[in-house]
């Protein structure tokens, strides 16, 4: 039987001499390793839940034309003129040559996806009861890579062909219709057609419910004459943060005006950032005090154990094996800590997850720990354990084995 080597014996030895010195600061690792764990996850969680949400909804990028502007017809010869400059009134306008710009956009490196898009104004009418709603026509197998609307449909199908139309469960509240019934559209260019519902969604926002109606490119290009053409094209990226770089990367390749999400919804991503630097805050607060809470107790220990230190130097035992005695020490809090702090920082999620719910019912988040946070915070504590106890290693090394036997 091979035997433990020497200083894992004499660093377990220290260790079950000071138990209630070691338990304690076990304790402290286990509660610190927790709370990361617990606010990493939690916070993480949250981001991923709202983003979804907020993203559920819209595209990461939308595609539109150029904004019209005004240019003074009168030459600048540096002679002063009175002139007011009107803005130019902002009309429903196709995208230029949308079809050959199209295959650029789908084949952009980091976009996954492209939808085009015809959208404006409209009054659905359903007997006496008429409502302003923003009509969308879209091509349904496209756009459900973007939108996942299919998804969100909670009577009839997700279909639209000929004159099919989908609507939001509010407005089929308002308008008193449902999956079969028929919904007449007019639009300012003087289009008017009459559309048959074949689903209702609901995208978890009551404004959206409340205005979207969905149709063909075909039918949503008539009612808005603009024969042929689209007024925007959503496109989805594969890393959601890079799409403010990929809209600045098209717009000079092509001219055109991208709204990239990171744009569109500024307050949001400011939360997010907030969020994230106060649980990075946080976090170092607690990696300080549990590294003060080991050095601590191993600097006590140094002081405690002085006569055996210098009993283990004068029978030969190294500095450098005095060094890893003590350094074994702080990765051994640290691990055990780490581990025990990851269970419990787990139950914490399970608990919040069960107590706290939206309101109807379903959890705020999937209390799901993830294997790398875990495994970050265990080599964290590791790190955290040895940097501490590198202090107390150093000042037991060098003490003198004389001095420390007779003053032990």
């Amino acid at each position: 039987m091979i035997a433990p080597p020497f200083e894992w014996l004499v660093a377990l030895r220290f260790m079950r001499e000071g138990r209630a010195q070691s338990s304690l600061i076990i304790i402290g690792v286990t509660v610190g390793v927790a709370v990361i764990v617990f606010l990493t996850t939690l916070i993480n969680s949250l981001q991923a839940s709202l983003i979804d949400r907020v993203l559920g909804s819209q595209a990461h990028i939308v595609v539109r034309p150029a904004e019209e502007l005004a240019v003074p017809s009168l030459p600048r010869t540096g002679t002063a003129i009175a002139a007011r400059i009107e803005p130019r009134a902002q009309r429903l306008r196709s995208i230029d040559q949308w079809e050959q710009i199209y295959p650029l956009l789908e084949r952009a490196p980091g976009v996954v996806a492209a939808s085009p898009m015809v959208s404006g104004p409209a009054f659905a009418t359903r007997g006496s009861a008429s409502k302003s709603v923003v009509l969308m026509g879209v091509d349904p197998d496209r756009y459900r890579r973007i939108v996942k609307l299919h998804e969100d449909i909670v009577a009839g199908v997700f279909r639209l062909t000929g004159t099919d139309a989908l609507i939001g469960i509010e407005l089929a509240k308002d308008l008193g219709v449902t999956v079969g019934d028929k919904l007449r559209i007019t639009t300012a260019e003087g289009g008017a057609d009459v559309l048959t519902i074949v689903g209702v969604f609901d995208v978890g926002n009551r404004d959206l419910n409340r205005r979207w109606v969905f149709t063909t490119l075909r039918v949503s290009q008539t009612l808005l004459d603009v024969p042929g053409g689209v007024t925007s094209i959503d496109l989805a990226v594969s890393q959601i943060f890079d799409a403010e770089d990929i809209s600045a990367r098209l717009t000079s390749a092509t001219g055109l005006q991208f709204d990239s999400w990171m744009r569109t919804n500024a307050q949001l991503l400011a939360a997010l950032r907030n969020q994230t630097i106060s649980n990075r805050m946080i976090r170092s607060f607690v990696v300080i005090i549990v590294a003060l809470g080991i050095a601590s107790v191993l600097v006590v220990s140094v002081v405690q154990k002085q006569k055996e230190i210098g009993i283990l130097r004068a029978m030969g035992a190294s500095r450098r094996r005095i060094m890893v005695v003590f350094l074994l020490q702080g990765a051994t809090f640290g691990l055990v800590g780490s581990l025990l702090g990851g269970a419990l920082g787990f139950g914490l999620l399970q608990v919040f997850a069960t107590i706290y719910r939206n309101a109807d019912g379903t959890p705020i988040f999937a209390p799901n720990l993830d294997p790398q946070v875990l495994a970050v915070a265990c080599v964290t504590a590791i790190a955290v354990g040895l940097l501490a106890a590198a202090v107390p290693a150093r000042r037991a090394a060098r003490l003198d084995p004389a001095n420390a036997i007779r003053h032990g």
